[in-house]
């Protein structure tokens, strides 16, 4: 058995990662480690503990406490570990910028630490597109220079720079990925796609943010899951990967797609005051994954079809979400936005 620690697999990514790999590898164990914050849920991870009982275990814990983090990685015997902890909301990192430096940036520090002492064998950083800042034309390579425009893109270039360090100090073998914006089930609903699903469902407003014009590449989660396998096994250590799916849509172009989907009239749609540092387009060149053998393989409107069916046959997943902690922050955020708002005139 190989076992692999997934920090933050109670999370989007980490828990379609954590059922990818163990129904790809019948002799892996995996073991998820997460904080289990506002985003962290085990109801991502419900059919996983019944499906595997014997080859998935669950740890309450932070990546910060690097006494835990060391005693999981003896307990367990970890050779793999892929991090996905982080608190990753650009939104959310203008309010707390704090808590994104201390989980981003220290956290990944941590993880470092302990994979060096105890001889990990190979470890992935996921991080993503945003470390590059915006680009108005051409797309990002990974020889780039890292300019980010948010709390929550500098706390994860900081973790990137970090792993580099530690390959080039002491060999730790830590790849980084960084992957462009990514979607399907399980995503918790303060990102634009889930917002804009569940709201559209109950006929609410949908908030975009400035002129709609932004430009986004989206990339299904299963596609990025392959890739950051593919990195975990075939990349080379201290190397970093672009990861996206070249479907490349202005934020409203999504938003009409989403609301065609759910035959819903585009009225729903309101522009809302831009956010501060609001990056205009984010392009990545991946010819360095699709040299090791990737390329996306879900066409993006159906996988956006797939995951908006997802969101209205799963209410009982978010509506419990959509409370509480959820509705103060959306309130904090668009109550003044939606306000002053104005409609959009197709």
């Amino acid at each position: 058995m190989t076992t692999i620690l997934i920090t933050g697999g109670a999370g989007f990514i980490g828990s379609n990662f954590t059922r990818y790999i163990l129904q790809k590898y019948p002799d892996y164990k995996a073991v998820v480690y997460d904080k289990l914050t506002y985003a962290g849920n085990l109801d991502n991870l419900k059919d996983v503990a019944q499906a595997y009982p014997d080859r998935y275990a669950f740890i309450h814990g932070d990546i910060c406490d690097a006494e835990k983090v060391e005693e999981t990685i003896k307990a367990y015997g970890v050779e793999l570990l892929v991090n996905f902890a982080a608190e990753s909301h650009v939104d959310r990192s203008l309010f707390e910028p704090g808590s994104f430096i201390q989980t981003d940036i220290f956290g990944t520090y941590v993880l470092l630490e302990a994979a060096r002492k105890l001889g990990v064998s190979r470890m992935v950083q996921v991080s993503t597109d945003e470390v590059y800042g915006s680009i108005e034309k051409g797309s990002f390579k990974e020889s780039d220079p890292l300019n980010p425009s948010s709390p929550y893109s500098a706390s994860k270039a900081g973790g990137d720079l970090m792993c580099l360090a530690y390959y080039k100090t002491w060999g730790v073998p830590v790849m980084i990925t960084r992957g462009s914006n990514t979607f399907g089930p399980y995503q918790y609903p303060e990102k634009v796609i889930p917002l804009f699903i569940t709201n559209a469902i109950d006929n609410q407003p949908l908030p975009l943010y400035g002129d709609g014009m932004n430009v986004r590449d989206w990339l299904y989660v299963l596609d990025h899951c392959e890739a950051i396998d593919l990195v975990l096994h075939e990349g080379k250590p201290g190397e970093i990967y672009n990861v996206g799916a070249g479907n490349e849509l202005t934020n409203l172009e999504l938003t009409r797609l989403i609301l065609k989907i759910l035959r819903k009239p585009e009225s729903l749609i309101r522009f809302v005051e831009d956010r501060p540092g609001h990056d205009r387009r984010y392009s990545l060149d991946c010819t360095k994954i699709k040299a090791l053998g990737w390329q996306p393989r879900h066409k993006f409107e159906e996988a956006l079809e797939e995951t908006v069916r997802w969101y209205v046959e799963n209410q009982w997943w978010w509506r419990k979400i959509k409370s509480g902690q959820y509705m103060e922050f959306y309130r904090k955020q668009y109550e003044k936005r939606l306000a002053t708002g104005k409609p959009f005139n197709s």
